[in-house]
């Protein structure tokens, strides 16, 4: 259920994400999540899921921003109030952070998909397992692993 999401830092300047966004979209790969945030001193951090990752990483070398990778977790949840509470209630018990989050909703489905960067992924797949959450996984998203293979 961990998913490979690639995190870029980029200067804050005028075209950047779309230089980003066209190499990509021209090596036929498709943004599957993204945000971006400023970090302050003139930084951004791209944080994007992408179908294809092994390739998006050559793309973002080749543009001289090195990308990491970092495993999290997709979650579907119902867009009602008060669903993110009882979605967090048992991770806080478990002493599980959240590191940072991010979410769009589907709206063909009327959810909500969160992406969670935990301190503990392992324990936070399991808690949020036991607790009855819908979690997303690489097929889901279309998404390709590093070597080419469908991640799960």
């Amino acid at each position: 259920m961990k998913l490979k999401q690639l995190s870029v830092a980029i200067e804050n300047d005028p075209g950047r994400l779309y230089e980003i966004s066209k190499a990509l979209g021209d090596a036929g790969i498709n943004l599957r999540g993204l945000t971006l945030v400023e970090t302050g001193g003139g930084f951004g951090v791209l944080r994007i899921l992408v179908s294809d990752l092994a390739k998006a990483r050559r793309i973002m070398m080749k543009l001289a921003m090195p990308a990491r990778v970092h495993e999290v977790v997709a979650v579907e949840i119902e867009d009602k109030p008060g669903q993110l509470a009882r979605l967090l209630k048992p991770l806080g018990e478990a002493k599980v952070n959240v590191i940072y989050t991010y979410s769009f909703i589907r709206f063909s489905r009327s959810n909500a998909v969160m992406i969670f960067r935990f301190s503990d992924i392992d324990t936070a797949i399991k808690v949020l397992e036991q607790s009855g959450a819908k979690l997303l996984d690489a097929d889901a998203f279309g998404m390709l692993d590093e070597v080419g293979d469908q991640t799960s």
